[in-house]
């Protein structure tokens, strides 16, 4: 039985689905937002909300723990140049789930995982 077990399979190896939520992460550190499926976005937003909070740190010792997950060095400098500095006040909660409806081709609930108060960000 699966009682109290909290992450979903997505259909993957633990290999492909850490990878997977890799690259989302470093993919909404880049752009601010990414469109996704409503599975992957709630099981990526932990992640990615835990990633920000080491950027709002800046200490070497949470750049170390970052930089185990976050690989690309553009998402990895936005993270502790501008995301974590941003929400150096904000005490969490540095995400949203926007859905925008189903997927075409196989009825997927479509979503927007963003940060919140992007548009500060993109300038």
């Amino acid at each position: 039985m699966r009682h109290r077990r909290g992450n979903r399979k997505l259909g993957r190896t633990t290999s492909h689905r850490l990878r997977l939520f890799q690259h989302l992460s470093e993919a909404l550190f880049k752009n601010f937002w990414i469109t996704t499926t409503l599975t992957k976005a709630k099981e990526v937003r932990p992640i990615a909300e835990r990633l920000i909070t080491l950027g709002k740190a800046g200490t070497p010792q949470s750049q170390r723990l970052a930089q185990e997950i976050i690989k690309d060095k553009v998402a990895y400098m936005t993270l502790f140049q501008r995301i974590g500095p941003h929400f150096a006040g904000r005490p969490g909660g540095y995400t949203r789930i926007i859905r925008i409806g189903r997927r075409p081709g196989d009825g997927a609930e479509s979503v927007v995982l963003e940060l919140v108060e992007r548009e500060k960000l993109g300038q």
